[in-house]
């Protein structure tokens, strides 16, 4: 057991030393860029082709060897010149012909719009806009097959509202009638009997 616990411990201890010696190495190297990076700046683009003995980018033809700029050494400026010089010489990096599909911008800026709608789904794709193809090529298929279109029903109008403070019509007044006839001094019509003559069957 003990044996053990001192093993592990020296090898934590090592870990520990090789872990700070590695930080110190990255740190170093970070303020060595930070100088040289501000040393370069201070100089001009001849003064560094002289130093590190490098002809002029601009002065590179077709078939030219471009690979010494590409050295750590070299400062950024001065690579990306060399580049350029090397995609204009080159025709068939010069001359584009539409169907480099890389050439295309495909960051947010380019392709994501204010408000723009999509049938993507995460974790599910376009699955929505497939299953709609399917459902119309169905129905093409079999038309027997396809929903009726269903008639919207008209919204119902609303009753005019009742005016309560509108006076009732007046209905127009019937004249009594009672059993008791008026004197209004006609004499009474004569009553009328019903007579039956039968004939003679002799």
């Amino acid at each position: 057991m003990g044996a053990d616990f001192w093993s592990r411990r020296r090898a934590a201890v090592r870990a520990e030393a090789e872990a700070e010696v590695a930080e110190a190495a990255r740190i170093a190297e970070v303020q060595a860029e930070t100088l040289r990076a501000k040393t370069e700046a201070e100089k001009t683009d001849e003064e560094l082709l002289v130093e590190l003995g490098l002809p002029d980018p601009d002065s590179l033809q077709a078939g030219d060897d471009f690979t010494a700029f590409m050295s750590r050494a070299v400062p950024a400026r001065l690579r990306n010149r060399a580049l350029r010089k090397l995609w204009v010489s080159n025709p068939v990096l010069a001359n584009l012909d539409g169907l480099v599909d890389h050439a295309e911008d495909y960051t947010d800026v380019a392709t994501v719009m204010p408000d723009m709608k999509t049938a993507y789904q995460v974790g599910k794709g376009m699955l929505a806009h497939v299953q709609e193809l399917a459902r119309q090529a169905e129905a093409l298929a079999n038309p027997q097959l396809a929903p009726e279109p269903v008639a919207e029903e008209p919204a119902p109008q609303e009753a005019p509202e009742m005016i309560a403070d509108a006076p009732e019509a007046e209905a127009p007044a019937t004249p009594a009638f009672t059993d008791t006839p008026q004197d209004d001094g006609a004499q009474p019509m004569p009553r009328r009997h019903m007579r039956f003559v039968f004939a003679d069957s002799h």
